[in-house]
């Protein structure tokens, strides 16, 4: 079942790689006590994840910070795949989620099957904002589709969701 809004991000373990090495990193510590913009690509350094959608969230980063919202990016590739894209989207400040296994990804009922493309299971590609770990907005793409999860269009549901408190 797809997650949906006003329901509780799954309590998940995903790894980031971090100056001090491997790290675990908790879904609960991610999104908890915090509002948080997550955006989810297919995988790093694709086309349209690397062309549009990681660079759309760098360029509007600080728009996001300025209403206390932290960006974080999730994609079912290991944490040097994530790390290496973060570096060459120069993407400082947005947290890169290696999901790996793909258990938070299936946690949230978001996977698609990409073995036709030879890439396995991965996330499909969509966006959510969640506050203290509750979703309160999840934008889920078409398949081939790249407009309701963009850095522009999460912008206007936040401030749509900032009018609506």
């Amino acid at each position: 079942m797809t997650i949906k809004a006003g329901d509780k991000i799954p309590s998940v373990t995903l790894k980031q790689l971090t100056a001090s090495g491997m790290q675990d990193l908790s879904t609960d510590s991610v999104f908890g006590g915090k509002k948080v913009v997550m955006f989810a690509v297919p995988g790093a350094f694709t086309p349209t994840c690397s062309a549009k959608h990681l660079p759309g969230f760098v360029q509007h980063l600080n728009e996001f910070k300025a209403q206390g919202i932290e960006v974080a990016c999730l994609a079912v590739n290991d944490p040097f795949v994530m790390k290496a894209w973060a570096d060459a989207g120069k993407a400082d400040g947005i947290t890169m989620l290696a999901d790996g296994n793909g258990t938070f990804t299936k946690a949230l009922g978001l996977e698609m099957d990409g073995t036709g493309y030879g890439l396995g299971t991965r996330c499909q590609r969509f966006a959510l904002y969640a506050e203290n770990g509750v979703v309160k907005s999840l934008a889920v793409e078409k398949p081939g589709a790249f407009d309701v999860s963009s850095a522009e269009a999460m912008l206007k549901v936040v401030g749509g969701a900032k009018a609506a408190a």
